[in-house]
């Protein structure tokens, strides 16, 4: 597959307006400008937020200018193209703290020494409320609140904000103002990539592209999200990065190796005929997880992550904590109870949201003997339910269902 074919393709659902025009505005040579906005709404960015992170850097290492956008003005808005309310305003000292991390995070798959980084602040913050007024003139009311999910919102009777109607015409300014060749975004961003091309056109006589990606499937097979605890996070610890990825679905493998890795794409095609002539999903799996994990951090902490997991779901030896602490998550052992046994275990409120569902969830696991107690001086780790007299110490690890463990702490 050559270079034009697989920035066309690979994890690619839509080319707008299609992409044999595309292809031929790439074949010329033409060094185009490209960019991708985030909105810093929150603080971390997952392997779903990653897929057009790479489609980015892989404009950027074919020669053409590519932009991380930073919306922090937009960020002002939110926006709700994916969402069932409106999103809560946030400050502007919100949006400052929240973008702090992003760069870091995206530094793992972007080279920023050929992608510039901007904000649309520049730009936006200096419109008129005449200039506003103009460029509203190009778009339709109608064409907003006919989206599927406005539309829901008001046939159930909730709240529109007539301020989620200016964000893709800020947007759509965003790559007018750049003077964009090609937008980057998912299928869910399509309407507001669209306004961009709309003001290009209209006052710029000039046809620009959508590049619309798919979305990468959180680990319980829905769409990856924070809300749904179903995230891998660019900057999970090693160990627990690997861990989520052992726990996906066998048919994921191959979606996670096209859209989370870098890895080749006739290499990725091979590992699919494999898959499908009977190959064991589970060593496939395992070169998934130390792939990502030595992509987002190093070969070397992908090799312990590896030996750490193959350590503990596979010989049972847990000989391996005492060096591989310092990438688990910790809880304080004075929120830890293991009162009433019998009945199932308890944990202290503050700390349940975090790790499980629910205080009942905690108590139904342990019941099915998915909770135990990793000592780093015993081979063996002990069973919540079947022992109710256990003193948990400082290193200790407390093992919760197939893929949490986290550190105990004093």
């Amino acid at each position: 597959m050559d270079a034009i074919e697989e920035l066309l393709t690979r994890g690619v659902e839509n080319i707008i307006p299609n992409k044999e025009k595309l292809r031929a505005l790439l074949a010329s040579g033409k060094k185009l400008n490209v960019y991708l906005g985030i909105d810093p709404t929150a603080t971390q960015i997952h392997l779903g937020h990653a897929v057009p992170l790479r489609k980015l850097n892989a404009f950027a290492q074919t020669g053409h200018t590519v932009t991380f956008l930073i919306g922090d003005f937009t960020a002002l808005i939110g926006d709700t193209s994916d969402k069932e309310s409106e999103r809560p305003i946030l400050t502007s000292a919100q949006i400052e703290k929240n973008f702090q991390t992003y760069k870091q995070q995206a530094q793992k798959l972007l080279d920023f020494s050929k992608v510039k980084v901007r904000h649309n602040s520049e730009w936006l913050k200096k419109l008129a409320f005449e200039d506003i007024i103009k460029l509203t003139y190009h778009f339709s009311a109608g064409d907003f609140y006919s989206r599927e999910l406005i539309k829901k919102r008001l046939t159930e009777g909730s709240h529109v904000g007539l301020h989620e109607i200016l964000y893709p015409v800020m947007q759509g300014y965003d790559s007018y103002f750049m003077d964009t060749d090609i937008q980057l975004g998912g299928t869910d961003q399509t309407f507001n990539m669209q306004a961009g091309r709309v003001l290009q056109k209209d006052l710029r006589n000039k046809e620009s592209f959508i590049i619309a990606n798919g979305f990468l499937e959180g680990t319980d097979g829905r769409k990856m999200s924070k809300t749904w605890g179903n995230a891998i996070w660019l900057d999970d610890p090693p160990n627990e990065m690997f861990g989520k990825v052992m726990s996906l679905r066998d048919e994921l493998i191959i979606q996670y190796f096209t859209l989370a890795t870098n890895l080749p794409m006739n290499e990725v095609k091979e590992i699919e005929r494999q898959l499908k002539s009977g190959e064991n999903p589970m060593t496939y799996k395992k070169k998934l997880a130390f792939k990502i994990v030595s992509e987002l951090h190093d070969s070397q902490s992908a090799k312990g992550a590896q030996g750490a997991f193959e350590a503990v779901h596979q010989t049972g030896d847990i000989s391996w904590m005492t060096s591989s602490l310092s990438s688990l998550p910790t809880i304080q052992r004075d929120n830890i109870s293991f009162r009433g046994i019998a009945s199932g275990a308890s944990i202290a409120a503050g700390t349940v949201p975090e790790f499980v569902s629910s205080k009942s969830e905690f108590k139904r696991l342990a019941n099915q003997n998915a909770i135990e107690i990793l000592k780093p001086n015993l081979n063996e780790p002990i069973n919540v339910k079947q022992d109710s007299k256990i003193r948990v110490e400082e290193g200790d690890i407390i093992k919760i269902g197939k893929k949490t463990h986290l550190k105990i702490k004093t």
